[in-house]
């Protein structure tokens, strides 16, 4: 069972860079551990610190303005690379409920999905307009509406549709697993065996 997820707003975390991978994201030196668990610390880690593990005042992840920010905001085409499920632990570990996108690499898409974290896909228009108003306003808020599935820039007004898969838009709003979905949905199959003997 994870964290429902209806409807969130937050600031943004900035991530104005195209074609990030999932190596990027967490380096495969750390992809050691099995469980979920404490990956977040290692998340962008080697854009977060130096060769001696000091951190990178230039790096976004780094700069306190962001510090409270349960949404990234990336450039696009992220996640792409290998399909490894521990950049979106890590993403999920460190804090983010939701990645704000172009376009996303379909795996590491459903990857986000699976962890409870929510890709939202938007025009190359619309993510534009974001980074710009965050690059004026570091507390520029958004909010993701998943039950209807709009995003809204505070900053601006603008508002715009975003699409999901239907079953893991169900999955997310109710804090479901694929197996947390099946043994809740355990009733319905015995009845509809039972009806059909």
């Amino acid at each position: 069972m994870k964290q429902k997820f209806t409807t969130i707003t937050s600031t943004c975390m900035p991530l104005p860079l195209e074609n990030v991978d999932t190596d990027q994201i967490i380096p495969a030196r750390f992809l050691k551990a099995t469980t979920r668990e404490g990956f977040g610390e290692n998340l962008f880690r080697d854009w977060r610190y130096d060769k001696e593990g000091r951190p990178n005042p230039d790096f976004v992840l780094n700069d306190p303005r962001y510090a409270d920010a349960r949404i990234l905001v990336a450039g696009k085409n992220f996640g792409s690379g290998s399909s490894r499920e521990h950049a979106a632990w890590a993403i999920a570990d460190y804090g983010f409920r939701a990645v704000v996108s172009s376009f996303f690499a379909d795996i590491h898409k459903n990857n986000e999905l699976n962890v409870g974290v929510l890709p939202v896909t938007v025009s190359e228009t619309f993510l534009q307009s974001l980074f710009d108003s965050i690059a004026a306003n570091a507390g520029t808020r958004i909010t993701i509406d998943l039950p209807v599935q709009t995003i809204t820039n505070h900053a601006t007004g603008e508002v715009e549709h975003f699409d999901i898969n239907g079953y893991k838009k169900i999955c997310l709003m109710e804090g479901l697993d694929d197996i947390d979905f099946l043994l809740a949905s355990k009733p319905k199959i015995e009845e509809y065996e039972t009806a059909r003997h």
